[in-house]
């Protein structure tokens, strides 16, 4: 590639159509009350007319397209009205005010800007409804091939970056092209990339304020409006219209520099950021443990101290895959076996999801033991594939330590007692509902144990 990839590189051809419109909303026009008003709020200016009825209200608005008002109702003292002049009418809004004021659902710092938002809104609805509700019908979200010219780039820096971190030599061009690949981009390169283990995930969308104009990377339409125009994928970068985000299919590739920690962390979106098959904790964590702790009496029952086992935790969350566990730092095995039971319990879905927990209970219940197996194999393939992944090779794993009986005293009904509730929670946090399910979660984790050769 040459060192001017960065300055030909050019984003997808976005639609402006939207953006002219913005440019041609009518603008805020503030009809001040010429005298004091008495009992005005403090948060309202002299926008503000007092109690004043429709009429007169459209009366002083005067017919001039984005002229607004602040009124107090007539019928209903102490609610509060904005009259705001657009497409030839008087259009009358109940206002409100909780620290920042509304109409709906976005909240604006100043009268100012909710009339503005409002009026782009409103002109852009009326001159392009049609073209709105057709938006989603031929995305760019499946036609990306002007990411042709980066994606070879992007996937060795995405590669690079997984090893080491990046030189401080980077040149000025490279930090230019970086900026402007789009998580769009970025996505495509993932997708072309053979090793990136291929969980669904699905998108972890927030309502978003883009400073700037912003175009979405569905659609590839202008994001309107002053604030909240979008929504924005959390974990991966994706910027798109709400509307949008219903049709983006489940395909989020998580980047590592927005997840912030291991622990607490969605299992799913661990394993896509770290690009593994497992969660990298568990993975680490279990090899120590069969490097040097199988033995042990009473692993995974006896716990290690809490303060260890918490820097432990600190340690995965600040250096990832780099975190030092060895006896070297911490000699007692019950510290890491303690660590990893935390991570489990930590998650914010389970190992064994809320989705399938109820299956998973009653099929425990059943008393015929093949048909039980039969009926646990099942729900077993309801889980989503990290979930399952992980699960079969801790299972595997905890195999291994029945196996050592002999000397760690922990067969599988011992390990069920212990894993049950770290992997498989109740949907609803119900004490009474966790105490009355207690016994099936212990035989689950014992029937995934004794029979993980069957079942995964």
């Amino acid at each position: 590639m040459r060192n001017k990839d960065a300055e030909e590189y050019q984003p997808p051809i976005w639609k402006s159509y939207l953006y002219q419109l913005q440019q041609e909303a009518p603008r805020p026009k503030r009809i001040i009350c010429p005298g004091e008003v008495e009992n005005r709020p403090k948060y309202y200016g002299r926008e503000f007319h007092g109690i004043i009825s429709r009429e007169k209200a459209d009366e002083l608005l005067g017919g001039v397209e984005g002229a607004y008002i602040l009124r107090e109702s007539q019928r209903q003292p102490g609610c509060y009205t904005l009259a705001l002049r657009f497409g030839n009418q008087t259009l009358n809004y109940r206002l409100f005010y909780d620290g920042k004021h509304f109409v709906g659902e976005k909240r604006f710092e100043s009268i100012h800007d909710l009339v503005t938002d409002g009026l782009i809104t409103l002109y852009i609805e009326t001159k392009a409804s049609e073209y709105i509700s057709k938006m989603t019908t031929n995305p760019i979200y499946e036609h990306i091939g002007y990411a042709t010219l980066l994606r070879e780039k992007v996937s060795r820096r995405l590669s690079r970056s997984k090893n080491e971190s990046r030189k401080a030599s980077v040149t000025n061009e490279e930090h230019t092209a970086v900026e402007k690949i789009s998580s769009l981009v970025r996505r495509a390169a993932l997708t072309h990339n053979d090793n990136h283990f291929n969980y669904e995930k699905t998108h972890n969308f927030k309502v978003h304020t883009f400073r700037g104009p912003h175009w979405c990377e569905y659609c590839a339409n202008f994001m309107w409006g002053l604030i909240a125009q979008g929504v924005r994928c959390s974990d991966c970068g994706l910027n798109v219209h709400k509307q949008c985000s219903k049709h983006v299919p489940n395909d989020c590739q998580p980047d590592l520099k927005r997840i912030k920690k291991v622990y607490c962390c969605d299992l799913t979106t661990l394993v896509k950021a770290h690009n593994t098959q497992r969660p990298m904790v568990v993975d680490i964590c279990i090899r120590e443990i069969e490097a040097r702790g199988l033995k042990s009496e009473g692993l995974y029952r006896v716990s290690g101290f809490t303060e260890h086992i918490e820097d432990v935790k600190m340690a995965f969350d600040r250096d990832g895959e780099k975190a030092d566990i060895s006896a070297n730092i911490y000699p007692d095995i019950n510290i890491i076996t303690g660590a990893l039971k935390l991570y489990f319990r930590d998650l914010p879905i389970p190992v064994i999801t809320y989705d399938t927990y109820s299956k998973f209970i009653e099929a425990a219940k059943i008393s015929n033991a093949d048909e039980r197996l039969e009926a646990v194999h099942e729900v077993l393939m309801l889980l989503p594939p990290a979930h399952y992944e992980t699960l079969r090779y801790l299972m595997i794993h905890l195999k291994k330590v029945t196996m050592n009986e002999k000397d760690n005293f922990m067969n599988a009904e011992n390990l069920g007692i212990v894993f049950g509730p770290t992997l498989m929670r109740p949907p609803e946090d119900s004490t009474l509902t966790t105490l009355h399910d207690m016994r099936y979660q212990k035989l689950i984790v014992q029937i995934l144990i004794e029979n993980e050769d069957v079942l995964f």
